[in-house]
């Protein structure tokens, strides 16, 4: 959702409309618009027909439920987000060089990511940075990947199948792969397996295209395996309550524990399969003094941390 400019410093670079115009698409409607900007209702809708009529085109087509961006709106929408959030960069800038970074900070967190990383940023946040706010959001790699393409998020904890996909990315950790299981299940009891022992196995896995299942079909055809699908389910918690069903196996990577007891698991070897943790930007929100302190917060965390 698009921030709200700081008043003194961001009325000359971008008219405060646009603004509006960004409320009222993110929420398709005029009403809740409003009420996310704490104006009257008629405030947005003259704000919306002013800037129509500069346009000279309509931005947006009312509906019986709200508004929705008309194909000109569309085009608009996202030079003018680019242009709020460089404005907001410059603001919180200027802000910054006058004493300390401020502004808010929006961070993804994977799942597993939320104990290790959440209350221990939020504690240096609120003791190094008392000018950030924190906007924290949790969700699976692929929904945050998607948040930082959009810039709605300025960071996230997501998860990388190799080394050689991380670039110049911050590598946070390497958690190992295992397969999970019923408690008592004979496959898992020493502890380890390796690879080849999931031949033939009824697995529980993603869908394609997600990433781990590519990854595990060119492992299959490398070593020669067969991979049983037995269920596509596309969450690891939805993967974690079939195999606790005795339904089949899941393939994970445990560093936030099992979160059942009747599950067991049994580390992935020969070759031992690893994933990596990183912290990926956002090519479309701008850095600010703010977005790189949270940076070095959380990359200093991750060096404190035990190993997955």
């Amino acid at each position: 959702m698009s921030k709200p400019p700081h008043p003194s410093l961001l009325e000359p670079l971008i008219d405060g409309r646009w603004h509006v115009f960004l409320r009222v698409a993110d929420a398709g409607s005029l009403s809740k618009a409003a009420t996310a900007l704490a104006v009257p209702p008629s405030v947005v809708s003259r704000a919306v027909a002013e800037l129509e009529r500069r346009c000279g085109e309509r931005l947006f087509v009312r509906t019986g439920r709200g508004v929705l961006l008309t194909e000109f709106g569309a085009q608009l929408q996202p030079r003018i987000a680019r242009l709020a959030a460089d404005a907001q960069a410059l603001a919180e800038d200027v802000r910054a060089a006058r004493g300390r970074p401020a502004g808010d900070v929006a961070v993804g967190l994977l799942p597993s990511a939320v104990p290790r990383y959440a209350g221990a940023l939020a504690a240096r946040v609120g003791e190094h940075l008392p000018g950030v706010r924190l906007h924290l959001v949790e969700g699976a790699s692929a929904q945050l990947e998607e948040q930082l393409r959009d810039g709605r998020l300025d960071m996230a904890v997501v998860l990388r199948e190799d080394l050689a996909d991380i670039g110049d990315e911050r590598l946070l950790a390497r958690v190992p792969l295992y397969l999970v299981g019923r408690r008592g299940d004979a496959a898992l009891a020493a502890g380890t397996l390796p690879l080849a022992a999931l031949s033939g196995l009824p697995l529980v896995v993603a869908s394609r295209p997600h990433l781990l299942r590519a990854r595990l079909d060119r492992l299959a055809a490398r070593h020669g395996l067969t991979l049983q699908v037995a269920i596509e389910a596309d969450s690891v918690q939805l993967q974690y309550a079939v195999a606790a069903a005795g339904c089949g196996y899941a393939i994970a990577s445990v560093a936030g524990g099992l979160p059942d007891e009747r599950l067991a698991a049994a580390r992935i070897v020969q070759p031992e399969l690893e994933r990596c943790v990183v912290l990926a930007e956002s090519p479309r929100r701008p850095h600010t003094l703010a977005t790189r302190e949270v940076r070095q917060l959380i990359c200093a965390l991750a060096d404190k941390l035990p190993a997955a």
